[in-house]
C-alpha cells in the first residue's frame, strides 16, 4: 500500500512537516510506502477555466500538477498538510489541489484522505475544512484522529513541542491505515459501490 503526503507549506522542514513525518514514522512502521512531495514552495499557478483537460486527459500547464497525477492515481491515501494563512490554506496549495483533482479523470473513489493543518493559534478548523471539501467531492473516505487534525507551533520545528498535536498525527495515521487495509479487504470481497450516472442539475436554464 502507498500513501502519497503533500507538505503544501512553503517552509520544507516547517511546522507542516513535523506532522507529516510523525504520521510517516508509523505508516513506516506499518510497512505502508510513503512519498512526501514539497508542494508549498513551487511556482504553480490557479484553474483558468480552459476546459482543456476534458480532451487531453491532464492540466494544459505541464508543471508539477501533471507529474504528481500519476502517483495520485497509484495511492491508495492521500495526506495533504497545509499552514494556516488567515484562516485559510496556502494558496499555492489551493491552486495545485484545484488543478490536480479537476483535471485528473481517473476514479478516487475509496482512495482515503487526510488533512493536516498547522497554526501558530487560530484557523485550524477553517482550514481543515477547506482541505477536506477535495476529498468529499471525489467519493473519498476522510480519515479521522483524536481531534481535528492540526497541531500547533509558531516558529519552525516549534510544532515537535506539541504532544497532544503529535500523538494526534499518530492516532490519523493509523486509523488512516485501518481504513486503508479494511476498504481493500471489502473490495477484494465486494467491489467497489454502484456508481450512477451523474445527473447534473443546473439552477439557471
Amino acid at each position: 500500500m502507498k500513501v502519497l503526503m503533500l507538505n503544501g507549506s512553503p517552509r520544507a522542514n516547517g511546522n507542516t512537516s513535523v506532522a507529516l513525518h510523525e504520521m510517516e514514522k508509523i505508516f513506516t512502521q506499518e510497512g505502508i510506502e510513503t512519498e512526501i512531495l514539497h508542494v508549498g514552495n513551487k511556482d504553480v499557478r490557479g484553474c483558468i477555466a480552459c476546459g482543456k483537460c476534458a480532451a487531453d486527459g491532464k492540466c494544459v500547464f505541464d508543471d508539477l500538477v501533471n507529474e504528481t497525477a500519476p502517483r495520485f492515481e497509484a495511492c491508495d491515501g492521500l495526506v495533504v498538510g497545509s499552514p494556516v494563512y488567515y484562516a485559510s490554506a496556502n494558496a499555492t496549495l489551493v491552486a495545485f489541489l484545484t488543478r490536480l483533482f479537476y483535471s485528473t479523470h481517473f476514479s478516487k473513489t475509496m482512495k482515503v484522505g487526510a488533512a493536516v493543518v498547522a497554526a501558530r493559534r487560530g484557523g485550524l478548523s477553517a482550514t481543515f475544512d477547506e482541505l477536506n471539501k477535495f476529498f468529499t467531492i471525489s467519493g473519498m473516505p476522510v480519515a479521522s484522529g483524536q481531534y481535528w487534525n492540526s497541531i500547533h507551533g509558531a516558529a519552525p520545528g516549534e510544532a515537535a513541542q506539541d504532544e497532544e498535536g503529535l500523538q494526534g498525527m499518530r492516532t490519523l495515521a493509523r486509523n488512516m491505515i485501518f481504513l486503508m487495509r479494511g476498504i481493500a479487504l471489502a473490495k477484494e470481497k465486494y467491489g467497489l459501490p454502484e456508481k450512477e450516472p451523474f445527473q447534473r442539475t443546473n439552477f439557471i436554464r
